[in-house]
């Protein structure tokens, strides 16, 4: 007898006999990559499903996370399990201490670092052989997670920490690409086989900013293993975007969960936050601004945004690196004292963007940042930097309409920052950031209401019964009787045997 569940046009299929609702049966390694995002957030997700969770990482990430762990309430009677992978520096000749893609020194180590990741593979073998996981959800760059998964017979699934969008867009751009003819990398070109009408420049494909061309064959190992994974878990949820999951679906022929935001999962801090703050600023008349923990500006870029902000007369938070503060004019600080905070290294995103005086957010698109921003009701000035961002932004200005770009029409190749210098001139980044705080009007209204609803959205999607909070628990029963199902077949072989 089966039984059927239906979600998202989604069937299920499940043999009636599999205890389905014990999670407890199911042990599942998580692979996060080292660089700052979410992806311990969904190993926190499933260990609070009662699912067996472990993270395996290295030593220096394990002390990023670890103290968040543990204060997790279910985590004193299912603990989540902490495995070491070390970190093969000094034989991809990096420095000490670089185990986290934000730590690198330089850019022109990004081929080292990456060479770094792949030599983790016999390790991560030996803990799957020895731990027998019943699946494994692993970052995209870790590839050889497919050739393990494979190997054991377990599935494993790429977690993807952007949007379908993001993800569809670039599917089709590249198959597109050989076709295109237009008269500059800045010319707008149609992005045909997708939902709706997109269309984007040369300058803004994602291939443009990754400047070392070694790192390509990396890049072909990512996609290689996407095909021979099981499925996609992706950080976004379904009513924001059911076109284009639905579509991911169709062109990659893999079955995609979308479980976000998952940032939302630490709803608990935010809400001991919300009652201890105090409202010193008026409702929405801060700007948050910042670029991401990878950004690199040039010195003269840093110098346009800082003299820009100072024109616009708003307050505003910045996020800064510390060795890029030392950049600016020594008494920058000192003249906007009094509607400023800076906030030199690693801040409390999630915390700032829930503040009830934040009213708009200056972000490079990186995905996190927006869907934090989503998720908190706030609209967003665009200013993407590399990567996939410009798709991202593409999406925040002319899907959901919650924002306005700050001019930029070609991105940052890696390395080469300095060699590029200024894309936005202070007057320019005056001129935005004061409609966008000041005088936006009903249109920047408009926006506020289009992200407020939004939020709610998010907030629905990771409640009971939402469709991320579904959609976790479809993904943890088809693994689990995926283990039944093998676990059935292995017993009919020993049977026939004996």
């Amino acid at each position: 007898m089966i039984s059927c569940v239906l979600f998202n046009s989604r069937f299920i299929l499940a043999p009636s006999s599999t205890k389905i609702h014990d999670h407890e049966q199911l042990h599942v390694f998580f692979v996060p990559f080292m660089s700052p995002g979410h992806q311990i957030d969904m190993a926190r997700i499933f260990a609070s499903r009662g699912v067996k969770a472990t993270i395996l990482t290295t030593p220096l990430n394990i002390s990023r996370f670890e103290s968040t762990i543990n204060r997790d309430d279910y985590h004193h009677h299912n603990p989540i399990k902490l495995l070491l992978l070390n970190f093969p520096s000094t034989a991809a000749n990096l420095p000490p201490n670089c185990e986290n893609l934000d730590a690198i020194p330089s850019r022109d180590l990004s081929y080292n670092f990456s060479k770094a990741i792949m030599m983790l593979q016999p390790q991560a073998d030996d803990l799957v052989r020895q731990c027998q996981p019943d699946a494994i959800i692993s970052d995209m760059n870790f590839p050889w997670t497919a050739e393990i998964a494979r190997k054991y017979g377990i599935p494993r699934l790429v977690f993807r920490g952007t949007c379908c969008f993001s993800l569809s867009l670039s599917v089709a751009a590249a198959q597109h690409k050989p076709n295109v003819n237009v008269s500059s990398d800045t010319e707008t070109f149609l992005v045909p086989g997708l939902p709706r009408p997109v269309y984007i420049t040369q300058s803004q494909m994602p291939d443009q900013f990754f400047g070392n061309t070694d790192l390509q064959e990396f890049f072909e190992k990512f996609i290689k293993a996407e095909r021979n994974s099981y499925g996609v878990v992706a950080n976004t949820f379904f009513e924001i975007e059911p076109d284009y999951v639905k579509h991911y679906e169709k062109v990659t022929g893999k079955v995609v969960y979308p479980v976000g935001p998952v940032s939302l999962f630490n709803t608990k801090a935010i809400d001991i936050a919300e009652r201890k703050r105090r409202r010193q600023r008026e409702s929405n008349s801060v700007l948050y601004v910042c670029f991401g923990s990878l950004y690199e500006f040039a010195e003269s870029q840093l110098l346009e945004i800082a003299l820009g902000l100072e024109s616009s007369n708003i307050c505003f938070i910045w996020v800064i690196k510390s060795d890029a503060f030392l950049l600016l004019d020594k008494d920058f600080e000192e003249r906007v004292k009094d509607r400023e905070l800076i906030i030199k290294g690693w801040a409390p995103q999630v915390l700032i963007l829930n503040h009830p005086a934040v009213g708009g957010f200056m972000t490079h698109c990186g995905w996190n940042s927006v869907l934090e921003s989503v998720s908190s009701g706030v609209p967003m000035i665009t200013w993407p930097l590399f990567a996939e961002q410009f798709y991202n932004g593409n999406f925040v200005l002319t899907h959901w309409k919650i924002g306005v770009g700050v001019g930029v029409e070609s991105g940052l190749a890696w390395g080469e920052e300095e060699k590029i210098g200024v894309l936005v001139r202070r007057d320019r980044v005056e001129k935005v950031v004061s409609q966008f705080m000041i005088n936006g009007g009903e249109e920047v209204e408009g926006m506020r209401k289009r992200a407020s609803k939004l939020s709610e959205l998010a907030k629905i999607a990771v409640s009971k019964g939402g469709s991320s909070y579904v959609n976790v628990g479809l993904l943890i029963d088809d693994l689990l009787n995926q283990k039944v199902e093998r676990l059935s077949k292995k017993k009919e072989t020993v049977d026939q045997f004996v």
